[in-house]
């Protein structure tokens, strides 16, 4: 049984994790098919937008438990860490904007893989962790980088040292997540969200990708070189010359690059 399936709503593209029965446990198998899912949404025209999320009560409850069991040793465990991680560096670098819609539990590795997402919606039901600690380990695929990156230091040390998750609202109040859908699901906020992105020219939004995960890494001055570059690159554009016109004529523009 495949682990995921991708669906389109219009220029939406919908990945799902597809082992409710599993709580959406991530296996090499889940990420073989994440990755060629990647690989075929990059070079896709039609795509300006991705959601994330998974089939019935949870985004993923993490690593496959049985899987990590089975591994041989250290070395073994090494071995799927760097593919887990190499995957979800994929998906964070990837051109087209992603979010993840979370509903219920995203905790340890499924918690990762919302974390390489750019933008993160959850319902009301939904609980955000790392609970590794517990059993004696740390995550491993990015998260002990990345949550003190979207989160303040002292609160994404708690959430290692404690294992203990966070509400939604707590998540959303810390800016973890972006968006609350209540009691709907989050996937319908999501996909919202995603259709007013996937309206934007793909160079622009990949550019804005790109400024904010490269320049934050640098130092200002340098930063600040680069948006220049990138955003005088845009200004030649089709769909830039489109933008402008349309904002003078009162019009709304039909971008070509997109």
């Amino acid at each position: 049984m495949p682990a995921l399936r991708v669906d389109r709503d219009d220029r939406v593209a919908i990945i799902t994790l597809t082992r409710p029965d599993r709580l959406n446990a991530i296996a090499d198998d889940t990420l073989t098919e994440l990755d060629a899912a990647l690989t075929a949404l990059a070079g896709d025209p039609g795509s300006g937008a991705l959601v994330i999320t998974g089939e019935g009560r949870a985004f993923s409850a993490g690593a496959d438990i049985d899987a990590l069991s089975a591994l041989d040793g250290a070395a073994g465990f090494a071995a799927f860490i760097e593919r887990f991680t190499d995957v979800l560096d994929d998906l964070e670098r990837h051109p087209t904007p992603s979010i993840a819609a979370i509903d219920g539990v995203a905790f340890g590795g499924g918690l990762e893989l919302a974390l390489a997402c750019d933008l993160r919606v959850a319902s009301a039901r939904a609980r955000l962790g790392v609970p590794e600690i517990k059993l004696g380990l740390l995550p491993g695929a990015g998260g002990t980088q990345r949550l003190p990156r979207l989160l303040p230091r002292g609160i994404a040390l708690q959430l290692l040292l404690t294992g203990e998750p966070l509400s939604a609202s707590d998540a959303h109040r810390l800016g973890l997540v972006n968006e609350l859908s209540g009691d709907a699901p989050a996937l319908e906020s999501a996909l919202a969200l995603a259709r007013v992105i996937a309206t934007a020219p793909a160079p622009a939004s990949a550019a804005a990708k790109r400024l904010v995960q490269q320049g934050t890494e640098m130092q200002l001055a340098d930063a600040i070189v680069l948006e220049r570059e990138i955003v005088s690159g845009l200004f030649a554009t089709d769909d830039a010359v489109e933008g402008l016109r349309a904002f003078r004529e009162k019009r709304p523009p039909t971008f070509r690059d997109h």
